[in-house]
């Protein structure tokens, strides 16, 4: 057996690959522990160190509880703790690696939501929660909230009414930042003040229906945690759970989140929080940077370790980035640097509009290209999705290939929908969502008899329906369909192969009904088909459903088509979508106020403090090169007027400060023989001498 000794030397070998900032927050002790990380300062690599040091030092894993934002980030970061334990395990002498396996498995890794629907099954009959609940995604919360519409009238009152999808929004802000309807309406929709009442009753209408479906949506997720852990009983059983808590991308917490964790941990012990203020751009989503921002007043004693050492970018680049952030009214303090060498400065480009914009763009991007950087190693970035269409159409008629970031997720499909649909009822009869999806995929069965048929069997049962008389177009799928639901519901058990079992049975009854409805049959058949094989690798049916609610993949793979010899492509991105990701060369689009910052995002001083750090990200995801371009001439297009425009101003996000760290240049450049760009061999006195020749 290995000595303390040999473990200690072992233990320091593993973190001898930190540097003395990363080594500070991984060694740290059980006190509160913010630690600041700058863009590419390797976050990632310094909590996965953490919780590897905490199980090595003999923290109980099972008792270590690690919070992300995407399962991806949880399952990369488990898979880095497991290779460091298997690591450590090799230095003691023990090869075997299923050990280090073994811990990092009783790990509590996931999403805040996940981690919520796995604590409310086990204990969520504290709060009167139901274990076999089901989870609305946001579509399916969109769909109850427009029924209710429907069946309050709001649909038919001869005035605007807001939309579903609008309805929702406003109750998510108001769940999720903690704020009385009548305030989120008068900061975030003020346009629908005349609507409050109604929206009242519509939003307390949402809440009950749920409440007697028992349906949860991903608010409620949080909201019901929040409230587990702060019951009476229930509190502290769940504060005992836990000897460490870990939460990666802090700055990215809403007020729910928050207050989750002080309640699971009131004094600080053993909470680390991971993140970059500078980085908080998702208010939109009831993010708020105070948070991270005021987390040293909500835990005293805090200990704030900065990351400061970029692996990503040059100093150039690095220089310019700091310089920006620097003007933020309020941060922690940081300071990046870099031994990676030095580089080309960063350019800001001035451009005459956005179509000298577009030719320039492309133009670099075919450079850079032919200087030996691929295609996939540039982006550009902007801040909205439309301010890329001219470049679109120009990259297209140039025939150069680009993918922009966004879509449909695979799980928002109709016929992926239809089919979870069945497996949700089984769960929960109750469910009216699913209910009345399953039904209306009979011909003859609309909305009204849908409502008809769920209520019929919320009271009686899937039995109920055998003696209820469809409509003649459903009859010939009325039996099957009824058999179906009645041996979903007393398929409960958890055999091997049972999951994919169940969905084979959907899939063989609804096949027939979705090339009925849908059109491209073939791929959405495979599509389901995909789901039946992913099925098998699931222990139960409630486990299935609720993971690709909270962790939908956004595609199947069809089969490959033609090959593609040039697999090489741009990236376009909006700025929220580019966050986490880094390329060698980085253009970030129309540098103007009003751009950037967005118009829509000017009215109180904490957004424009948000644009700005929106702006940090875009520039911070430049390893290289960094180009800004600011178009000086904007046209009114779509406003009646033809050649009018405007001039716009420069980003007030870069002041004559911020600019001595970047090279101006204009797009079109004077080359020796007097041409622009080299594609205008005319001179002024080519001209003239034309014009003298008239004359002649």
């Amino acid at each position: 057996m290995p000595s303390t000794t040999d473990r200690e030397r072992a233990l320091e070998e593993l973190l001898a690959k930190l540097n003395d900032q990363q080594r500070e927050a991984a060694t740290h002790g059980s006190g509160p522990l913010l630690t600041v990380a700058g863009a590419g300062t390797g976050k990632t690599t310094t909590l996965a160190h953490r919780v590897a040091y905490l199980v090595a030092t003999g923290v109980d894993p099972g008792r270590i509880l690690l919070l992300t934002f995407t399962r991806r980030a949880a399952s990369e970061m488990l898979r880095r703790v497991d290779s460091l334990l298997a690591e450590l395990h090799a230095r003691h002498g023990q090869a075997d690696p299923r050990a280090a396996r073994a811990a990092t498995r009783r790990i509590w890794g996931g999403t805040f939501h996940s981690v919520a629907t796995r604590l409310l099954r086990a204990h969520g009959r504290a709060i009167n929660l139901p274990p076999e609940f089901t989870i609305l995604d946001r579509g399916d919360s969109e769909d109850l909230m427009g029924a209710l519409r429907g069946e309050l009238e709001f649909d038919d009152t001869g005035k605007r009414f807001p939309q579903k999808g609008t309805c929702l929004d406003v109750y998510s802000r108001c769940v999720n930042t903690q704020k009385k309807l009548g305030r989120v309406i008068g900061e975030s929709f003020p346009w629908l003040l005349e609507h409050g009442d109604d929206l009242k009753k519509l939003l307390e209408s949402y809440v009950d229906r749920k409440e007697q479906e028992a349906v949860v949506d991903y608010d409620d997720l949080l909201l019901f945690w929040e409230a587990l852990v702060a019951d009476r009983e229930a509190g502290p059983r769940l504060r005992q759970k836990f000897d460490a808590i870990l939460v990666d991308e802090y700055q990215d917490t809403n007020l729910l989140q928050a207050s989750i964790l002080k309640h699971l941990a009131p004094d600080g012990e053993g909470v680390t929080v991971v993140g970059d203020d500078a980085q908080s751009i998702y208010s939109f989503r009831a993010a708020t940077v105070r948070n991270i921002l005021d987390f040293p007043k909500q835990y005293p004693g805090t200990t704030v370790v900065p990351l400061e050492r970029n692996y990503r970018s040059t100093q150039p680049v690095l220089n310019a980035t700091n310089a920006v952030i620097a003007l933020a009214a309020e941060r922690h303090e940081k300071r990046l640097w870099t031994d990676i060498g030095s580089g080309p400065n960063p350019v800001l480009v001035d451009c005459r509009d956005e179509d000298e914009q577009t030719d320039w763009v492309v133009d670099r991007v075919l450079e850079l290209r032919e200087s030996g950087l691929l295609l996939r190693q540039q982006a550009v970035l902007f801040r909205a999705s439309h301010h890329s269409l001219a470049l679109e159409v120009e990259l297209a008629r140039r025939d150069i290939p680009f993918h922009k970031y966004g879509g449909l997720k695979f799980v928002e499909t109709a016929h992926v929908k239809d089919l979870m649909a069945f497996l949700k009822l089984a769960e929960n009869p109750r469910d009216s969502v699913a209910a009345r999806r399953v039904f209306e995929l009979l011909p003859g069965i609309g909305p009204k008899n849908a409502r008809r048929l769920h209520a019929e069997m919320t009271e009686g049962g899937f039995a109920t329906l055998r003696e209820t008389r469809p409509p003649a177009a459903a009859a010939e799928y009325w039996g099957d369909l009824v058999g179906l639901l009645e041996f979903l519901a007393g398929n409960t058990g958890e055999d091997e192969g049972q999951v994919a079992s169940d969905v084979h049975r959907v899939r063989s009854f609804y096949s027939p009904l979705l090339e009925l409805k849908y059109d491209y049959a073939p791929a959405r058949l495979r599509d389901i088909e995909q789901l039946e094989i992913v099925a098998g690798r699931f222990p139960n049916r409630q486990t299935f459903v609720a993971e690709l609610v909270l962790d939908p993949p956004s595609s199947t793979q069809d089969f490959a088509g033609d090959p593609q010899l040039d697999e090489d492509y741009l990236v376009l991105s909006t700025i929220h979508s580019a966050k986490g990701l880094e390329w060698d060369a980085v253009t970030v689009l129309h540098a103007a106020d009003g751009n950037l910052p967005s118009d829509m995002a000017t009215g109180s001083s904490e957004e424009i403090e948000e644009e700005r750090r929106l702006f940090y990200v875009a520039l911070s995801r430049a390893k290289t090169h960094l180009h800004v371009c600011y178009p000086q001439r904007y046209y009114f297009q779509g406003r009646g007027r033809s050649d009018a425009h405007g001039y716009a101003k420069l980003t007030r996000f870069l002041p004559k400060n911020c600019l001595t760290h970047f090279d101006r240049r204009p797009a079109r450049i004077e080359s020796d023989d007097g041409s622009t760009d080299g594609r205008a061999n005319t001179t002024t006195a080519a001209v003239r001498a034309g014009q003298k020749r008239m004359f002649g």
